[in-house]
């Protein structure tokens, strides 16, 4: 009762559709779903914008200047134990302005041909750069740090592009290490040194300074020349698994499409020009340019994290953000502090218990807030840590862990939605709608889209079931990768749906629930994708492997391995070394599993495997896969989810034991 009574005068969070029914069914053969937040949608039209007049990213910047009366729009800290200062839209749309005419007068041409590279982390200048080049037209493509130099290499060659924006002297000279034969100008942010000048000139390449450029442009002057909506406005190259990345071709009417659907879903709980956002995630992938230039849009103001993760928490509590998107990773790191906190404490423990209890109950009946008795008493840290005043969470990127979710939802007392998406659907394809507070899917279609699932017959998961690739077609929907027309049309069908590669299971509710992946392709917590065949085919060059079955998980960071040792060899390595014991006994051994694992790891460092694919744990298993016992098909390629459902309990236990 008392739970109740401090309930009192808190008025419940009112979905805007039934959580029973949260999307609408496309009548045919296919069992497609829409979005139940945009009427046309059961007609097959796709919601693209929500003004007339503001239909490209040129646009959408225009109408934030004039949202926000001259308000604040990019702000950052000049250094440690420093205040926020901003710089209002009319300075940014000036600078931006000044900086795209600047690019002219460095012999740039405007238009759909002239590629600009972005090298750097979240700063106001990305930013400017970025408006910058949708003045004239011009088509951006970041770079960033994981996809290595040989990969940068790549696509300056394959984009043939000749500028590059680059933050500092550290980025200008991985560019160089590689310098292609197009790259002719870096423009830098930051200071570099007289050794790089030289460096570059020697490479023929010319080092500019941001501010000149900007200097330049404003004496030229020279008139825009808008996009329209069809016109491409970034290549986001996403990391390859094999081979080099993939140049994803998104529109202008992409990313409005896509900012607009999760606008219009999130109806009362939109952003609006009051609204601060911490840029801490990286502006090369679509999660944050779709968030930043959604907030850009309304009028609203972005503040950029230091650039060092570590002290990601002193810009929180500086800032103090209304918004922000997040990834899993965060999530989780919050609930592992939290739980590290109460461990040595039963009282501590309790009480966090019956707070999260509590929490808990006033979710299911839709009510969201950070006053209540028990935020005072036990997550006030937790919510003051991330600034005291979000409003709003947009998750996306990797699946979340329930649990996770649960606790962020109680502890920071605000709204938290998880989208599903890719690079090629511009971000989000569905959205958790408000006031559904049950975790472990992600939501209905947003209206920019529709969804439906495919057979993967190979993985016994049918369409008529409920189950299936997920495959999208809608305005969200990417154009191709560039100069692959054969990669394209592997994901692209003739009728236009985009085939994803996930696989999903429609809930009684019309909801999505991410269940595998239909390539054997998986991202971890922390984002990096894995190929485990290609891991398994260098372990098992290992003379004492016989098998390898490499698994690992989208909610964990690290990766582990079912072994079927080779008899004869183990058997000989134990003999020498005076381990006695049936081949089942020296499986269970710990010398020999550890014997096994060095020289695993031996050669998975030979190859040139990244630390996050090599594998932290082994379970050594005494007999083969096989036909017989259903663990490989006829053709003796392994059953992976058969496989992954065997062992289920020694891949747990190896997780727990990691943890």
């Amino acid at each position: 009762m008392a739970c109740c009574d401090c309930c009192i005068g808190v008025a419940p969070l009112r979905p805007p559709i039934s959580l029973s029914d949260q999307s609408d069914s496309v009548k045919g053969p296919e069992m497609v779903r829409v979005s139940k937040f945009y009427k046309e949608a059961k007609n097959g039209r796709f919601l693209r914008y929500l003004h007339e007049d503001t239909r490209t990213l040129y646009e959408t910047f225009r109408r934030g200047v004039k949202e926000s009366n001259n308000g604040n729009c990019l702000g950052w800290r000049e250094g440690p134990n420093k205040p926020y200062v901003w710089q209002t839209y009319n300075e940014t749309l000036l600078r931006a302005k000044n900086f795209g005419s600047g690019l002219i007068c460095q012999g740039l041409t405007p238009g759909q041909g002239t590629f600009v590279g972005i090298y750097a982390q979240n700063c106001p200048e990305w930013i400017m750069a970025e408006q910058a080049a949708y003045c004239y037209s011009m088509v951006i493509v970041p770079l960033y740090d994981t996809l290595g130099a040989n990969a940068c290499a790549f696509i300056i060659n394959q984009t043939e592009m000749t500028v590059v924006v680059c933050e500092d002297d550290k980025k200008a000279n991985l560019l160089l290490d590689q310098s292609p034969r197009c790259l002719r100008k870096l423009i830098t942010i930051k200071e570099v040194s007289p050794s790089t000048h030289q460096r570059a000139k020697s490479r023929g390449v010319e080092i500019v300074k941001f501010s000149d450029v900007e200097i330049q442009g404003a004496h030229k002057d020279h008139p825009c020349v808008p996009p329209k909506p069809e016109n491409l406005c970034t290549i986001c190259y996403t990391s390859g698994t094999t081979g080099m990345p993939k140049g994803v071709m998104l529109t202008h009417e992409n990313v409005v499409a896509s900012m607009c659907s999760v606008i219009m879903q999130l109806g009362e709980h939109r952003p609006t020009k009051h609204d601060v956002m911490i840029s801490f995630l990286p502006l090369a992938h679509m999660l944050e340019r779709c968030c930043e230039n959604a907030l850009y849009m309304v009028g609203g103001a972005v503040g950029f994290y230091n650039g060092d993760i570590r002290r990601l928490g002193e810009d929180l509590t500086a800032l103090k953000p209304t918004m922000m998107p997040a990834v899993p990773r965060l999530l989780n790191r919050l609930y592992d502090k939290a739980q590290s906190e109460i461990s040595n404490s039963k009282i501590k423990k309790l009480l966090f218990n019956m707070a999260l209890s509590a929490k808990e109950s006033e979710l299911k009946r839709g009510i969201i807030r950070g006053d209540s008795i028990w935020d005072k008493l036990v997550f006030r840290k937790v919510r003051e840590g991330m600034g005291g005043r979000l409003r709003i969470v947009v998750v996306g990127s990797a699946p979340l862990a329930g649990n996770v979710l649960t606790f962020a939802r109680c502890a920071l007392g605000c709204l938290i939605v998880e989208g599903y998406g890719q690079t090629e659907c511009t971000a989000p394809v569905t959205l958790t709608v408000q006031g559904d507070h049950v975790p472990e899917h992600v939501g209905p279609p947003v209206a920019c889209c529709k969804v439906k699932l495919v057979d993967v017959p190979e993985m016994e998961y049918y369409a008529a079931q409920g189950q299936g690739e997920v495959c999208v077609q809608g305005a969200n929907v990417f154009k191709g990768y560039f100069k692959e027309p054969d990669k394209t049309r592997q994901v692209i069908d003739q009728d236009g749906w985009h085939h994803t590669g996930d696989v999903g299971k429609w809930l009684p509710n019309g909801t999505l629930k991410i269940i595998d992946r239909r390539k054997h392709i998986f991202k971890l917590s922390q984002g990096e994708y894995i190929v485990p065949e290609k891991i398994e085919n260098i372990y098992i060059r290992s003379q004492y492997v016989e098998q390898v079955f490499v698994h690992g998980e989208s909610l964990k960071s690290c990766v582990v391995a079912i072994i079927v040792p080779d008899v004869d060899v183990v058997k000989c390595w134990a003999l020498e070394n005076g381990i006695q014991g049936t081949f089942s006994k020296l499986c269970d051994d710990e010398r020999v599993k550890k014997m096994i694992l060095d020289d695993m790891l031996q050669w998975g460092r030979n190859a040139g495997l990244k630390t996050f694919e090599q594998v932290k744990d082994i379970y050594l298993h005494p007999d083969p896969f096989s036909v017989q016992n259903g663990l490989l098909t006829p053709t003796m390629k392994a059953k992976r989810p058969e496989i992954r459902n065997y062992f289920k309990p020694q891949i747990d236990d190896m997780y727990n034991k990691l943890e």
